[in-house]
């Protein structure tokens, strides 16, 4: 049995209408005796506590005393309503009395109680036998449904005559090393690694049995039409619908800021890109595509621009996609979105890697691709792909396709399924399976609203003591008065009162439920963008961007400067990874896996960081490691002479401004070439490698992605401007600061280095 808790909660006795403890504690014996783990607690306090801190909760005898004390008519809410939250409709609650049946309870709590328990009238045997029937009965259908067959099928202990060769993990027994892995991982995930061949598991590519009950499991749960369970990733996700809904030549809009799978995909398919350019700010952050880039006319002017896109068979594009959230965390209207560029495409995906949770809760309601209704028989058919492994809880390259059909081009299922097998393992992990299934299972109900809840207050305790901090640093005088900021609006307005607050005094329960309070709106100055319209697009407030001393959002540089690279090294260090470095910020996310601890510890070492900063400390000290790899370069240094150097060379080569202008313009580089054709120059080796010196207006044969930004900034196809353009700059820019810095270099994908120099592939000509 499925380890489980229950919760009884009721006062001391202290009145003739109190619960006897001694018939309570007689309940929890039997109860005991029945396997069940149990917690006794006497005030609405402490029951709180527990449903907050333990998951494992399968039931609850609640007194109605209890209840009534916490339950108001303002909030309607209170111990009750906190379980049913927290869990869900289904979890069996009994209030508990030894007074008299109460005829002015509130009619929603009748609705929703499994019953009342009179201690005084029945046994205490006969009162848990009542409570463990339906806790059982609650553990037996609280699971989703391919995990629910998975669990049963590993009980039935079957002999494998099947693959994988390791039999449930028998094999791993009959090796030294084998029992190594076996003891490491434990017996469970090799026992349900099983075959393709278990048919009453159903099938992955024929979405029948327990799987395919699973996937209309989780597109009731998402919202969807139809949903996917895909095991390679959001890469193969987005590869499979842009090569399975484009045909050869066909017109597809690319947001530039798209994740390079796209761009595969394109590859497979054929297609003829045309971008869309999203906005940055002065921090290097990419921003959402404008709305006035998304227009029917300026997508004609866009496509009119694209010399390949000449040659294209069809004058309409067949696919678009923007990317939602954005690695930055910044989330589009995703109905306007449709309103603008629906009519200009036959299919729309948003890339929604980042943001599977969007439908669970209220502050992102209208900005998740799945909440696209519009004129089904107008609209173009909705895909949106999510890594279920990100911000989820699901095994890692775990993913989802969710699709809602319009009437454009309705999503014809019997064709898609051929490009799922093409791009599907004959071989999948039972376990990945499982995993989305219980992502899915665990945000269905108002447990996913509570999940998502849980994350963006801690986000928001986070960012609002980071500002707090730094504030109590700067009135004091016996250091500098800098530190670390958040890159947020510096006040909101309370949509009731109309009164600005500042930020970091801002109540926290209106941060958590009004979208208002983390919307770009196109006068306010902290987020850098322009182009934008009201309530266009907010910044996700679980994805915080951290951001250090040297430039601000407008590219205002300061006369001194903190590297990001230099801060997140030093958080390396401490046992602290973050999802991102930029030039001069950082990304860190608030998943459902967020703990004070952790966000404590990130806000505890960044103070440790200025501290040794302000003192001078020796590099040595504060990044040994690096000082070791390289001592000629930075033995004798201290932290801030360190910082000075990198911020001098970033300012003096101008990497931020550069990128900018290199990808703010409405043309990007141009595209000579398909990316398909470009490859197959690749293939037959029609290829050369180019240095920087020699790239100006050469043909690039191989996708070339910098981190940061950590988006393509050269397509297979595309030529490189002239020798003095801001893109042939920026990279140049790149190189010399890596071989100024070496052990800060660039994450570069399609880049060639040798002796610190950059080498590009290019087609012969």
């Amino acid at each position: 049995m499925t380890r489980s808790t229950v919760l009884i909660a009721a006062e001391r006795a202290v009145d003739t209408c109190a619960v006897p403890a001694a018939k309570v504690e007689q309940v929890c014996a039997h109860l005991r005796e029945r396997g069940h783990e149990v917690v006794v607690v006497h005030s609405a306090g402490d029951a709180a506590s527990v449903v907050r801190s333990q998951a494992d909760i399968a039931a609850a005898v609640v007194s109605w005393e209890l209840v009534r004390s916490t339950v108001r008519p303002a909030d309607d809410g209170g111990v009750l309503r906190m379980l049913l939250d927290r869990f869900s409709a289904r979890l069996p609650v009994f209030l508990l009395t030894a007074g008299d049946y109460d005829d002015d309870a509130p009619l929603w709590v009748s609705e929703v109680i499994n019953g009342w328990i009179w201690l005084l009238e029945d046994t205490p045997d006969f009162i848990a036998g009542r409570v463990d029937f339906a806790a059982r009965h609650y553990l037996e259908h609280v699971l989703p449904p391919f995990f629910r067959e998975l669990r049963r099928f590993d009980d039935t202990h079957a002999y494998s005559w099947h693959t994988p060769a390791h039999a449930g993990g028998v094999a791993f027994l009959k090796s030294p090393v084998g029992r190594a892995f076996h003891d490491f991982y434990g017996e469970r995930l090799f026992r349900t690694d099983v075959s393709v061949s278990v048919a009453e598991l159903g099938s992955l590519f024929e979405h029948t049995g327990p799987v395919g009950e699973a996937e209309r499991n989780a597109a009731r749960v998402f919202g969807a039409d139809e949903t996917y369970f895909v095991l390679h990733g959001t890469s193969t996700s987005n590869r499979m619908i842009v090569h399975g809904v484009v045909a050869r030549d066909e017109l597809v809009l690319l947001d530039r800021n798209c994740h390079k799978a796209i761009n595969h995909g394109v590859v497979l398919a054929g297609a003829r890109p045309v971008y869309l350019v999203p906005s940055r700010n002065g921090y290097g952050i990419t921003g959402p595509v404008p709305p006035e880039r998304l227009t029917a006319d300026a997508v004609r002017a866009q496509i009119a621009r694209t010399p390949i896109a000449e040659r294209s068979a069809d004058d309409e594009p067949a696919y678009a996609v923007i990317t939602n959230s954005t690695y930055d965390g910044l989330c589009y209207n995703a109905v306007r979105v449709e309103e603008l560029l629906g009519p200009s495409t036959r299919v729309l995906h948003f890339d929604e890697a980042w943001f599977p949770y969007g439908r669970f809760h209220p502050l992102y309601a209208r900005r998740y691709g799945m909440a696209v209704e519009g004129d089904r028989a107008l609209s173009p058919t909705v895909f949106a792909t999510q890594s279920s492994h990100k911000l989820l809880a699901a095994l890692s390259q775990s993913a989802m396709i969710h699709v809602r059909s319009g009437g454009r081009a309705p999503f014809d299922r019997s064709r898609f399924d051929q490009t799922y097998m093409m791009h599907g393992t004959t071989s999948p992990l039972y376990p990945m399976i499982a995993s989305c299934d219980v992502a899915a299972g665990m945000m269905d109900g108002p447990a996913g609203q509570w999940l998502t809840t849980e994350a963006i207050t801690e986000a928001i305790r986070f960012r609002q003591a980071v500002v707090r901090l730094g504030q109590r640093l700067a009135e004091q005088v016996d250091r500098p008065p800098w530190f670390f900021g958040v890159w947020q609006p510096t006040e909101v307005v309370d949509p009731d009162t109309g009164e600005r607050i500042a930020f970091e005094a801002a109540p926290p329960d209106l941060l958590r439920t009004r979208p208002e309070c983390w919307t770009l709106e196109p006068d306010a100055r902290w987020h850098g963008f322009a182009g934008l319209e009201p309530g266009f697009c907010m910044v996700d407030p679980v994805k915080v961007t951290i951001t250090c001393p040297g430039v601000d959002a407008h590219g205002e540089v300061a006369e001194y400067g903190v590297p990001a690279r230099v801060l997140t090294a030093y958080l390396e260090t401490r046992r602290i990874v973050v999802e991102k470095t930029d030039v001069y910020t950082f990304l860190v996310l608030f998943s459902m896996g967020i703990t004070k601890g952790k966000w404590g510890t990130l806000l505890d070492a960044l103070t440790d960081f200025k501290h040794l900063h302000d003192r001078g400390a020796p590099l040595g000290e504060v990044l040994p490691d690096l000082v070791r790899a390289h001592p000629d370069r930075y033995a004798g240094l201290t932290l801030p002479e360190l910082c000075r150097q990198m911020h001098d060379r970033l300012v003096g080569s101008r990497v931020v401004p550069l990128l900018n202008e290199a990808f703010t313009d409405p043309v990007p580089p141009v595209a000579v070439m398909t990316p398909a054709e470009a490859y197959q120059r690749f293939i037959r080796g029609r290829t050369e490698l180019v240095g920087l010196a020699d790239l100006a207006g050469r043909v690039v044969a191989t996708q070339v992605t910098t981190t940061p930004p950590g988006i393509p900034v050269l397509v297979p196809g595309e030529r490189v401007g002239a020798s003095d353009s801001p893109l042939l700059d920026y990279l140049r820019a790149l190189e010399g600061y890596d071989q100024q810095f070496p052990g800060f270099a660039s994450e570069t994908h399609g880049v060639h280095h040798e002796d610190g120099r950059y080498w590009i592939c290019c087609v012969t000509e």
